[in-house]
């Protein structure tokens, strides 16, 4: 047994040999699959019995749809757990006239690994900016100017609150968009555009005082 981090909620171990082969949307009986339905209604009212059950079923297939788009198997792994976070979350939101639970979680999981691709993508574009950058650097005081640069902007993040602080963060160093911050931390899409834009203004602010 062991606990997902953030919401400590025991679950049994998923990567076992007894695990079926991993599918898209898994085939269940009708009564299989009201049981799910059951079981996340109850997850949605705090039960974390239910939400171990629906875990069991459903990470078998919920880790397939991630291994398939994410090659590195630990990401993998780590991503699987991010999707059951969000179904623990997200669970009152599930409407069973659109479809099935397994076919809800295994949607949850195409997207959060896709995510993770594009994230990785714009941190690798973003470390190859800064080393264009670097590589034209020649003169020493052109080393010196763009250290400055960057500490300044070190020292204005620091005058932010941590809520505008870890927004930009998000967005500037791990590469998130604003829907994908507001996402990751569970907030309205309108109060992460709020922080971002609140919070550059304030290190602009803070830059632009510093001489």
């Amino acid at each position: 047994m062991f606990a997902i981090p953030a919401l400590g909620v025991p679950v049994q171990p998923w990567a076992r040999p007894r695990l079926r082969r991993p599918r898209w949307a898994p085939t269940y009986s009708v009564g299989h699959v009201i049981e799910l339905a059951d079981d996340l209604r109850r997850v949605a009212d705090g039960d974390q019995r239910a939400f171990a059950r629906l875990y069991d079923e459903l990470a078998p297939a919920v880790y397939g749809v991630v291994r398939r788009v994410l090659r590195d198997p630990a990401q993998a792994e780590e991503v699987t757990q991010e999707v059951f976070v969000e179904i623990w979350r997200q669970a009152a939101r599930f409407d069973a006239d659109r479809g099935r639970v397994s076919t809800w979680a295994c949607v949850i999981a195409h997207r959060r690994a896709v995510d993770r691709v594009r994230a990785e993508q714009a941190h690798r574009d973003r470390h190859e900016r800064v080393g264009a950058i670097q590589a034209e650097v020649e003169r020493p005081e052109d080393v010196t100017v763009l250290g400055d640069e960057v500490r300044r902007a070190r020292r204005a993040l620091t005058t932010l609150s941590p809520p505008q602080r870890e927004v930009l963060e998000l967005a500037f160093y791990d590469g998130l968009t604003h829907v994908q911050i507001a996402d990751r931390l569970a907030v309205p899409l309108g109060t992460v555009k709020t922080r971002i834009r609140d919070g550059l203004l304030r290190v602009r602010a803070a830059m632009g005082g510093e001489r």
